[in-house]
């Protein structure tokens, strides 16, 4: 069963807003913030939209660097030589504390190996769900809890990805975060299959 978060989407043009609006109607517990990352108030984890290696020197990644120092990088790629031999695959995120109050953690989550076109495939889906499914296992394991998840656009930036095809991937992972399976079947998978390659009867992804 999902343990509850408040979702926080931002980005600060209102096209991506107006696109995680719509892709995200219905969702319960989502707010949509047209913002930068540095006017954002308190929150408990910000997603980084990261590459394989937590080279943290560009776009969004370089607004976190900045707020909460350089030493935030320093221990992310310490985790990523340590855990993941220098190399973090995309699917999967790891929860870093920051030192900063108000701002606790982050999630590093990558949606590329090296900044670069993501367009045309699931990797949005694959870095948002991974990084629900970290905040998930620190809620379940933690007595600091995560209560308040801040995402930017996943692939949005260096990764080119259409605004309104971010917002579908994110929506769908985060409708499978609140509706896991009961059961474990090729219908079910098919049906989740679906839901992330496909925009009504149009592929859009693989």
């Amino acid at each position: 069963m999902a343990l509850p978060i408040d979702l926080w989407l931002i980005h600060p043009e209102a096209e991506m807003c107006d696109a995680f609006r719509d892709r995200f109607e219905g969702l319960p517990r989502v707010t949509v913030i047209q913002s930068r990352f540095e006017d954002l108030p308190p929150h408990d984890c910000f997603v980084t939209a990261a590459n394989a290696f937590g080279i943290m020197n560009a776009g969004i990644d370089a607004a976190v660097v900045r707020f909460h120092g350089d030493e935030l990088m320093r221990r992310v790629q310490a985790r990523i030589m340590d855990e993941y031999l220098g190399e973090q695959p995309i699917g999967t995120s790891f929860i870093e504390s920051t030192g900063t109050a108000g701002y606790p953690f982050i999630a590093h989550s990558p949606t590329m190996r090296v900044p670069g076109s993501i367009e045309g495939t699931d990797k949005v889906y694959a870095a948002t769900w991974a990084s629900l499914l970290a905040v998930y296992r620190h809620k379940a394991s933690s007595q600091t809890q995560i209560e308040t998840v801040v995402f930017p656009a996943m692939g949005a930036g260096f990764g080119g990805v259409p605004f309104l095809e971010v917002a579908r991937q994110m929506a769908v992972a985060y409708r499978h975060y609140l509706s896991p399976p009961h059961r474990m079947d090729w219908d079910m998978v098919a049906g989740r299959q679906r839901a992330i390659h496909y925009d009504g009867k149009r592929q859009v992804s693989r």
